[in-house]
């Protein structure tokens, strides 16, 4: 983060009290910034309370898709910078319900995007699409010249998000880029039905991970304080030539397979004798065989770069669920 950027800025995080919303919160906080966040429903396992920030933010009842509420919240705290991360993020759970996935994901940001049309205090917007969006493609690494291929509830969702940010930019001057990130992970992350949560939960508890696909499928995984850097340093250098109205890849350009990242959970554990059940399902609905992201873009128009290697986020990631879940067992 830039020295002093953030003292006494004015940040609206939508999706706030989820994994990566509420560690935002928690860097942003730290820098002295005056945050506030959406909330829609209440969560006795806020990511919020995992962080140690519950009550540190203004935090706002109500739905993105609520324009009026997001014109009020805008305005009545002279948001200066808004992070709209907010959003149903879980590829199953889009397959299961597109209809609800399309009203979060893609009604929500044109709420958010119209809103900060409409706030003369806006100075700086970001909005999280995915690498999911990319959809897909032969070549590897996807190029933010890549087309936005996502045909799969989710990916599409994402996609509509993707461009309508853009769309806001080219047609009326808002300030804001698009990020596309890689698979975060990190500590506070307690949606199990991802890789690595699933995969830690597991190991701690001396049981066989499970690994629904062959194995093989390859995807980069970005730890959550890389997550973190690259939403911030993006909004500091919103005003740069260059920037606005670009959208950005953020990935470690070392992707691994599904196995391997198993596997390297399992070493770090020092619980050798466990082997990963692999259920050779092939290709899941939903899912792409392979993604990995060429972040050169964000590394020479930003000076962002990942920071963590996998091995290295993934060992403070074990040792924070290691302590939670025994906390939690006993």
């Amino acid at each position: 983060m830039g020295k002093n950027f953030w003292q006494d800025k004015k940040v609206l995080i939508t999706g706030i009290t989820g994994f990566l919303g509420a560690h935002l919160a928690k860097d942003l906080l730290e820098e002295k910034a005056v945050v506030c966040g959406i909330v829609r429903d209440d969560d006795p396992a806020s990511n919020l309370t995992l962080q140690g920030v519950e009550g540190k933010a203004i935090t706002v009842r109500g739905d993105i898709r609520d324009y009026p509420l997001m014109e009020r919240v805008l305005n009545e705290y002279a948001i200066d910078t808004v992070f709209h991360i907010a959003a149903q993020t879980i590829v199953g759970v889009a397959n299961r319900s597109p209809l609800s996935t399309f009203e979060s994901n893609i009604k929500g940001t044109w709420s958010v995007l119209e809103a900060c049309r409409g706030c003369s205090d806006i100075k700086r917007v970001v909005v999280a699409s995915s690498d999911k969006a990319y959809g897909h493609h032969e070549k590897l690494p996807y190029t933010e010249s890549f087309s936005l291929n996502g045909l799969y509830p989710y990916d599409a969702s994402k996609v509509c998000a993707d461009v309508l940010a853009r769309c806001y930019y080219k047609t009326y001057g808002l300030p804001v880029a698009v990020t596309r990130f890689a698979n975060m992970y990190g500590e506070g992350d307690l949606n199990f039905s991802r890789i690595v949560p699933d995969t830690v939960r597991s190991v701690v508890f001396d049981r066989a991970p499970i690994i629904r696909s062959d194995g093989t499928p390859l995807r980069d995984y970005i730890y959550i304080k890389d997550a973190v850097g690259g939403y911030c340093v993006l909004a500091e250098q919103l005003g740069k030539e260059g920037v606005a109205g670009e959208a950005f890849n953020f990935g470690t350009n070392t992707p691994v397979t599904v196995l391997d990242l198993v596997k390297t959970i399992i070493d770090i554990s020092g619980k050798t004798h466990l082997e990963p059940k692999v259920l050779a399902a092939g290709e899941l609905k939903g899912e792409l065989p392979n993604q990995s992201l060429d972040s050169e873009k964000a590394n020479i128009r930003l000076g962002w770069r990942s920071e963590w290697s996998l091995k290295d986020g993934l060992e403070r990631t074990y040792r924070w669920y290691e302590q939670f879940l025994s906390e939690k067992r006993g």
